[in-house]
């Protein structure tokens, strides 16, 4: 038998924990990795103690038809990398690796060319995660080395989404 890679298994990890999520559009799942223990773990939901989309049966951005990565605010979800890291302390994230999987609800595929939003990869840099692992297929993946979201500063873009 081949053994798994160290970033499959770890984002095999991640896809399992995004079957927690709550949200009707796109669930992701999030783990932190440092020295190759599990930090945190983080899904897509809303908040603790506010009910989610799959318990109220719609979701607003849906019915509003707002594209993908734009207007956040409007959502009852907190995203799983910020999930992911307001678990952990930060003293652990430095220098971390995250790994991302995201998946549509709808169809069950892997989301296309996944990122994190603009608020994400600013708690991402805050927190001091070094590199982030996207999963594109059951097999291959992108690593951002969360360095170039500093030297590429979106932010100052007009464009909206990822």
């Amino acid at each position: 038998m081949k053994r798994r890679d160290k970033y499959n298994y770890y984002l095999d990890i991640a896809q399992t924990v995004l079957e927690r999520g709550t949200c009707l559009r796109r669930n992701y799942g999030a783990i932190i990795v440092k020295n190759d223990e599990i930090i945190a773990t983080g899904y897509t939901g809303s908040p603790r103690g506010r009910k989610n989309c799959t318990d109220l049966g719609y979701c607003i951005r849906e019915e509003l038809n707002i594209p993908r990565g734009q207007n956040y605010e409007k959502c009852r979800s907190v995203h799983a990398e910020a999930n992911c890291i307001i678990s952990a302390s930060r003293r652990d994230t430095i220098d971390s690796t995250l790994y991302l999987v995201g998946k549509d609800v709808k169809t069950g595929d892997l989301v296309k060319n996944a990122n994190s939003c603009t608020m994400c990869k600013k708690m991402i840099i805050n927190s001091g995660i070094k590199a982030i692992v996207i999963r594109d297929t059951k097999d291959e993946y992108r690593e951002i080395k969360v360095k170039q979201w500093i030297v590429e500063d979106d932010s100052l873009s007009s464009e909206m989404g990822y």
